[in-house]
């Protein structure tokens, strides 16, 4: 009987592996990282703790405590979570190196988007954790007392980071069809922030602009994860949050599948 292939032997898995072994050559970068989300998370706890106590000691459904808890789990996936509008695959398919990843006998899409998750996943170890342990310590953040916020807050992390790379991706995709995409960057950049929660809850938006940000992926990239981490939402609310994070990831990948092939037969590189 011939043996099962070993999962460690798969092209895919190996790609999320190389993306967070890759990640971790950089300790320094880690580190900084950790210094800058610690130094800007006990500002912002600072701010949007004296916003909640103006308030009479409750914001928008969020109490001192759980307002700690979307600052600093909100500083933790900083690392994780594309928001900056960066790409490996931008410079890709400038140079025509994309060609090469053409020629390989496996999906384009899902190298780029697995690479980048393990990247990813790696962030959390040495810059989610200590975030949120800072918070804990010194944030005055607040932890839920139910155990399956933790095991519904994984799943909805993972969502949120595979989304923010997949959408990352298929913005990456325009390449093919524009010769500087550094603009296209900076505008996703302008919004997915705002809109993914990374300045405050969205919550606190006026009505027509939380309606707006609900209708893009960029609040399941982070706003719902820390909404299922934090407890905020529980039961049939945050698995609600999980099937809206499904569809969005969905969404993104059949965009960047289809902007793949449209952008392939489109592609002209020149040079040898």
């Amino acid at each position: 009987m011939r043996p099962l292939p070993s999962p460690a032997r798969n092209p895919y898995w190996r790609f999320l592996v190389a993306g967070f072994r890759g990640q971790s050559a950089y300790p320094l970068a880690t580190l900084a990282g950790l210094v800058a989300n610690a130094t800007f998370g006990v500002l912002k706890g600072a701010i949007m703790g004296a916003a909640v106590e103006s308030s009479g000691g409750e914001l928008a459904g969020y109490t001192a405590g759980s307002m700690a808890a979307f600052v600093w789990l909100g500083q933790g996936m900083l690392g994780s979570v594309n928001l900056w509008g960066g790409s490996d695959l931008q410079a890709r398919i400038k140079d025509g190196d994309v060609a090469v990843d053409f020629l390989r006998p496996v999906s384009v899409q899902a190298s780029h988007v697995l690479t980048d998750v393990g990247k990813g996943l790696f962030g959390l170890l040495p810059r989610g954790l200590p975030s949120v342990l800072i918070g804990v310590a010194v944030g005055g953040m607040v932890l839920p007392s139910e155990p399956s916020a933790y095991a519904l807050g994984l799943i909805s992390l993972l969502l949120g980071i595979a989304v923010s790379h997949a959408a990352m991706y298929a913005v990456a995709t325009s390449g093919f069809w524009l010769v500087e995409t550094r603009g296209i960057s900076v505008f996703y950049m302008a919004f997915s922030g705002l809109f993914a929660g990374l300045f405050t809850p969205i919550y606190l938006f006026p009505d027509w602009l939380l309606t707006l940000a609900l209708l893009t992926p960029f609040p399941s990239m982070m706003q719902l994860p820390i909404d299922v981490l934090s407890g905020q939402v529980t039961g049939a609310a945050a698995w609600q949050h999980l099937g809206v994070q499904a569809l969005w990831l969905t969404i993104v990948l059949v965009v960047g599948h289809l902007t793949t092939r449209a952008g392939r037969r489109r592609l002209e590189v020149q040079g040898g």
